[in-house]
Formats: structure tokens, sequence, C-alpha cells
């Protein structure tokens, strides 16, 4: 498969970085959803799989959400079929809108079916990876919506080139080209994308922050995305060390709760990573704990003048009690 256009050398320079160093006989997948992103990704995959000696696949995740989402779903195998990626597997997932929206429910079903699927196609494989299809749009998009939310470093530092879910390592090879680019790489391997039409709903988060980075682009010129994205890669260094630092310093929970004195004498950078560890290992959902929340149990600590318990995310109760704080479903004691 050529690469005659220079969209199609970018998208193939990014996934052979993601390849090298793999085992050989080692067993990489693009997650394809038939838009334009991650076609070019499995093209791109379907490239360079041979000179790393890399078996290449893809999986294709129905979210039964539209209609015609199974037509769509084989359309997209199909053409990861032509393109030489062998095994594909179509997955069918079933859907369920949570507290914290549709689209976090169908991304939940999504990388679970991919970990799932991805872990048994590479069982007879050294090592395996799943290839995601987001690019610097997607990634300014989401530091946008970490802005909007309020939320800290962690949030702002955007989406990880590598990170694993449920035992399964997740890569991001595209992470550093435009949109436009992958769609012209498709237009260059004649691929046909899909449009999902929940990219126009404006119902969506994430939409409407697609549509204020174009507001922001004609009002503050062009540069807007490569800035956020170089922003959200500082920030996720800096992320990373204090996270490491947090969770050297995490005291013990348990059910006796954490004295408050372990709390006080934390810098408030390292405090508020702490108290985020604490909630997350009770229950609270990732995606609904905001910055705002942490605050609040702060001041249980930094400002306490008798307040009562706090009622967070994931039925949660955070009390302050006998110069300790506990956290405890809200159903539970207390």
């Amino acid at each position: 498969m050529g690469a005659g256009h220079p969209a199609q050398a970018d998208c193939r320079r990014g996934v052979r970085a993601a390849l090298e160093g793999m085992p050989p006989g080692s067993l990489a997948l693009a997650a394809v959803s038939g838009g334009g992103d991650s076609l070019a990704l499995a093209a791109a995959l379907a490239a360079e799989g041979a000179a790393h000696d890399v078996t290449v696949g893809a999986i294709i995740v129905d979210h039964g959400l539209q209609e015609e989402s199974t037509d769509v779903a084989l359309l997209a195998a199909q053409q990861c079929a032509d393109l030489g990626l062998a095994p594909v597997a179509v997955v069918p997932v079933e859907v369920t809108a949570t507290g914290e929206g549709l689209e976090a429910a169908a991304r939940d079903a999504r990388y679970g079916a991919l970990a799932e699927t991805a872990a048994a196609m590479g069982e007879e494989h050294p090592a395996h990876v799943v290839l995601l299809g987001h690019t610097r749009d997607d990634q300014a998009e989401q530091v946008l919506l970490g802005l909007a939310r309020g939320s800290g470093a962690r949030s702002l530092a955007g989406m990880p080139v590598l990170t694993v879910r449920e035992g399964t390592p997740f890569a991001r090879p595209l992470l550093h080209l435009p949109r436009e680019t992958t769609h012209a790489a498709c237009a260059a391997w004649s691929l046909t994308p899909w449009t999902d039409p929940m990219n126009e709903d404006a119902a969506f988060a994430r939409v409407r922050a697609r549509t204020a980075l174009v507001d922001l682009e004609a009002a503050l010129g062009p540069g807007i995305a490569d800035a956020l994205t170089r922003s959200a890669d500082l920030l996720r260094d800096d992320a990373d060390l204090l996270d490491e630092l947090a969770a050297e310093a995490a005291p013990e929970g348990g059910g006796a709760g954490v004295a408050v004195t372990d709390l006080t004498g934390l810098a408030p950078a390292l405090r508020s990573r702490v108290w985020r560890r604490l909630l997350l290992a009770a229950g609270a959902p990732t995606g609904s704990l905001t910055a705002g929340h942490v605050a609040a149990c702060d001041r249980l600590v930094t400002d306490w003048h008798g307040q009562g318990p706090l009622h967070l995310p994931g039925d949660l109760r955070v009390v302050r009690a006998d110069g300790r704080v506990t956290i405890t479903p809200a159903g539970r004691g207390q």
C-alpha cells in the first residue's frame, strides 16, 4: 500500500512509532468506528504491519445507538478486510445511559469491549495493543471541556499517548495530527468514511466544544488547537509528578477514616490529589468528580466550622467527626 500523499505518510509515521519495539509476532489492532480518523488509522496500520513483523487487525464496536449502526459496522469491517487487516471482529455492545450521560456510557462499553476482544485475540501472541484514532483536534476538544468544567491539571492534561485499561495497552498514534490530515489520507487511500450524525448534535458537550474551537479560531486566529494540545503536554508532565508525590503522601484510609492531622500538613496541590485518590477509591465516578467536590472536601480540613456531611457522586457521604474524616456510601451507617 502506497503513501504517495503527505497525509498518508504522516499517518504511517505515527503508526510506525507505535509499533516500534513490539516483539515479532505481536498483535496490533485498530479500533475502527468507520469514521475518517479511524479508517486512516486502519489503512496506516495495514501499510506498516509487515515491516514490523506484526499481525495487524481491527475491532469494530457496534453500539447499536442508531438504526443503521449494524450496516455501518459491517461496512467498516469490509473496508478493513479490503485493506488487508486480519483478524477483523465486529463486536456488538449494549449501552445503557447512566448518571454520567450517554456518551460516557458508550465510551465505557466501547473500552470494555475493545479490551476484552483484544485480550482474547492476543492469547496466541507475545504482546498486543489497541490503536485509537484520536487526533490533535480531539485532544483540543478534551482540554477545552476540562477548562469548561473548571477541572485541575489532570483533566487539562487531556488524553495520554499510551494508557492501559483492563490490562490492555491503548495507544493513540495520530494524536499529533489535525483531523484534516486523517481525512485527506482517507481520500488518498480511496476509503469511504462514515459521518456520525451524533457529531452534529449540539446536545452533546463534545459537539459544542468542537463548534467553540472553530469560533475561537475565527476570533483569535489560527493555532488555538495547537496551543491547547501543547498546554496539555506540559500539564501532563506536571500532573504525573504530582500524582506520584500524592501516592507517596496519601494516608491509609479504611473504615476508621483518615486523621485530619494527616492531611493538614500536606501542600494544597498534594492534598487535593490525595482527596481525589481517597474519593475514587471509595467509589466516586471519575467523570462526575469535579474540582468543586474536592474543594468542598478540603474545607472539612482547612475551614472546619462544624459543617454537615457532604454528599458526593457515587452516593458517597463525607463526614468529619472526632478529628477524622470518613468517606462512606450514603446508605451505610453514619
